[in-house]
């Protein structure tokens, strides 16, 4: 590292620790519990961290974490809470499952027969993994297990062969954001599709709004037709791959497969152990099977038959990063929430839109509870912190409760595309390595921006149509 590098470092990591100063000592608002606003200034200083990259992510996080403990704003054993999420032992437990998609070469087949079918050009590809993840999403209610341990492997694959032979970085950047950008769309398409809208639902039942499967499906068919549609084919154009056509990706698919020769024994057992997962993903909540514990029983079989070493995992350098680092943010957002900040700030929200007329209101609603999730680095926590509050304001500024209701709800889905670790896929595919975590962040406000046209404008006429307002 040269002196001009080093300077730079210590300067950018100097510029969070003074943010993160500046915030820790304003004035505290009304309401506000001293450790929340402080929790809240260490965040913020580490996510200024996280973006600015003077360190590594999970040294930033370490240090956002020794923060935390050496100022008594946490416990150590609250602080280290985010490390037995079962969440992230799920995102791990994924990156240890694609490892055996592509040690036994089953990814690469089935990235081969997904460019057979749909290798025309590089857009088809997007469109054929967003596709996947829309067949799945009303059958997988873990959208982190459908992106994270079925999507992400073909992913891989497919990138790992364009970008390997091409030397096209750019196609590997549109594939992943195309799959991350798709699986929120097609999470908030279906009551089904994410864990935390069964919760959205009984929430909006508690209140006199019924939210049923075909309500929702119905509701959210136009407007998420038209974002699946144009979301990736808008990340595609913005992002520019080298590679726009493959007119033989075809024939080259064929020879691949036609070299690969039959399916080796160590295929066939990752292909039981993955049709044994979808099962376990798809049934398991009707036993109250969580999505990570059927993870961990299909990454046991693979460990136990030798697909996947111990060595392996240990060597599964993205997996350990993603779980510190992702761990640290659960935790400081989850106890942004138990401290209270949320209940402050939805408060807050309260407090500024009752007067205004029901459209302006409902809309300043809807923004504010869908970037809030800056704050998030989870869509079921920000739904039990926001959700209720905001829908009993809605309705009582006069928004029709269903339209309020099934709108916030779709929100609650798509506000995950904003961040790297803002949902359950996110970290996952961040880990793959293909995307540099500013332009994540600029690709997700960008997509934000057209899923809330979208879901607004054409959802709103769609909505007119089915008599919601």
């Amino acid at each position: 590292m040269t002196f001009y590098e080093r300077n730079k470092t210590y300067f950018i990591f100097g510029f969070c620790v003074l943010i993160g100063l500046i915030l820790w000592f304003c004035p505290i608002p009304n309401g506000v519990k001293p450790e929340a606003w402080h929790l809240f200034a260490i965040f913020v200083a580490t996510i200024l961290g996280v973006i600015l990259k003077p360190f590594p992510m999970g040294t930033v996080s370490l240090l956002g974490l020794a923060a935390t403990t050496a100022t008594g704003t946490l416990s150590f054993d609250d602080a280290f809470s985010g490390f037995s999420n079962d969440v992230v032992w799920l995102i791990v437990f994924a990156f240890f499952i694609a490892r055996g998609f592509i040690m036994t070469g089953l990814g690469s087949r089935m990235a081969y027969k997904v460019m057979s079918a749909l290798g025309k050009n590089s857009l088809g590809l997007g469109y054929g993994l967003v596709a996947t993840d829309l067949i799945l999403a009303p059958a997988i209610p873990s959208m982190t297990a459908r992106a994270g341990g079925i999507v992400y492997p073909i992913l891989k694959a497919l990138a790992d062969i364009f970008t390997g032979r091409s030397h096209d970085p750019k196609m590997g950047m549109f594939l992943t954001l195309a799959a991350f950008q798709g699986t929120t769309i097609t999470s908030a398409m279906f009551l089904t599709s994410m864990a935390g809208n069964p919760l959205i639902a009984k929430l909006a039942h508690d209140n006199g709004v019924e939210i049923t499967w075909a309500s929702w499906a119905i509701a959210s068919m136009v407007p998420g037709i038209i974002s699946l549609i144009f979301v990736p084919y808008l990340l595609f154009r913005l992002i520019n791959p080298t590679i726009r056509q493959t007119p033989h990706a075809k024939e080259m698919a064929s020879e691949r497969l036609a070299q690969m020769g039959p399916m080796k024994p160590k295929e066939w057992i990752m292909l039981g152990t993955f049709i044994l997962l979808l099962a376990l993903w798809i049934f398991g909540p009707m036993f109250g099977l969580k999505a990570s514990v059927a993870a961990l029983i299909g990454l046991s079989i693979l460990f136990i038959t030798g697909v996947i070493r111990w060595k392996d995992a240990l060597e599964e350098q993205g997996a350990w990063d993603t779980f510190i680092w992702f761990a640290t943010l659960v935790t400081l957002a989850t106890f942004l929430n138990k401290l209270g900040l949320a209940t402050w700030f939805s408060q807050w929200v309260v407090s500024n839109v009752s007067g205004f007329e029901w459209i302006i209101g409902f809309v300043a609603i809807a923004l504010i509870y869908f970037y809030s999730h800056y704050f998030f680095a989870s869509n079921v926590a920000h739904i039990g912190a926001m959700y209720a509050p905001l829908l009993i304001v809605a309705i009582a500024l006069g928004t029709p409760p269903e339209l309020a209701a099934l709108t916030l709800a779709f929100f609650s889905n798509l506000f995950g595309g904003l961040t790297h670790y803002g949902s359950g896929p996110a970290p996952i595919l961040f880990g793959s390595g293909y995307v540099p975590v500013g332009l994540w962040w600029k690709m997700g406000f960008i997509a934000s921006v057209a899923n809330i046209f979208i879901w607004m404008f054409f959802g709103g006429i769609w909505w007119k149509i089915l008599g919601l307002w």
